[in-house]
């Protein structure tokens, strides 16, 4: 049998519907429509999903990266797309989308002197039944995982960032902010380059132990510097605490030491019992 014929499953779309909002533009709607009744993503009462371009584009792979963005903005501009963000990392800008269905449903298409809408607006049918095969398995498989992905990993780059971010603040006594993006792109880079949450606390140690206390250093010790291009370095480099006058490392906390001290003390007390009168040798 002729190879171009349909052997595998197949992109279907409806004429009423192309006619309705273009030809790439309905297209995309039903590849959009198909996994919007799978997706579990609930924003708003409304079921959402989201992908990059470019792995959109895998789904389409007749066309160019730019004729799908036209295609996608094309359905933005007519409002049978809704987007939103819902990233919990505000420098994740993937866009979420929705179909607008009651729109869909009250534009009619003209064509041949009669009117005809498709039979799918609110999901429950298409001509009598829903393709549930649409692509190959292992492309619905990656589309899913890609999904997951993006879900999950924002979030988990954002929270090492907070504590990142975090462990700085508490060690050398600033306040900077992990939402900033400038500081957020810079621990990405490094996490992208296989570093760890550990690796950046040694880098912030070993410069604290080294810049804390010295005035011309120590307003280097910021996300900028110290995540910088010269992390790698930082990390290998074997810290060496300063002495203050007191003999005491610079940059110590001193609350904290005195209250190991005084427990100490208390503890030294416990063991030695208490001492009366009585067994005094005067």
């Amino acid at each position: 049998m002729n190879s171009l014929l349909i052997e595998e499953p197949p992109l279907q779309v409806l004429p009423s519907l192309a006619c309705k909002v273009g030809l790439n533009e309905a297209i995309v709607l039903q590849q959009f429509h198909y996994w919007l009744q799978r997706s579990n993503n609930v924003q708003d009462g409304y079921k959402w999903i989201y992908n990059t371009y470019q792995n959109w584009n895998k789904q389409f792979p007749f066309w160019g990266e730019h004729t799908l963005r036209r295609a996608i903005n094309s359905l933005e501009k007519q409002g049978y797309l809704i987007s939103a963000n819902f990233n919990k990392a505000g420098f994740d800008k993937t866009k979420w989308y929705r179909i607008d269905y009651p729109k869909l449903l009250d534009r009619r298409c003209v064509q041949n002197g009669q009117t005809s809408r498709p039979d799918w607006p609110d999901g429950t049918g298409q001509n009598g039944q829903t393709n549930t095969n649409r692509l190959p398995e292992n492309n619905k498989q990656e589309t899913n995982s890609n999904n997951v992905e993006r879900q999950t990993a924002p979030a988990s780059k954002l929270e090492q960032a907070t504590e990142i971010v975090g462990y700085l603040n508490k060690r050398v006594g600033t306040h900077y902010r992990a939402t900033t993006r400038k500081t957020q792109t810079l621990i990405k880079a490094r996490l992208n380059e296989g570093f760890t949450v550990d690796d950046f606390k040694r880098v912030i140690d070993n410069k604290a132990d080294e810049w804390l206390g010295d005035r011309k250093m120590e307003k280097y010790l910021r996300p900028e510097t110290l995540f910088g291009t010269k992390f790698e370095g930082y990390l290998n480099e074997r810290s060496t605490p300063r002495v203050g006058g007191d003999g005491i490392v610079v940059g110590t906390d001193y609350a904290k030491l005195a209250k190991e001290q005084d427990e100490a003390y208390q503890k030294s007390l416990e063991d030695l019992g208490e001492v009366h009168d009585k067994e005094l040798p005067w």
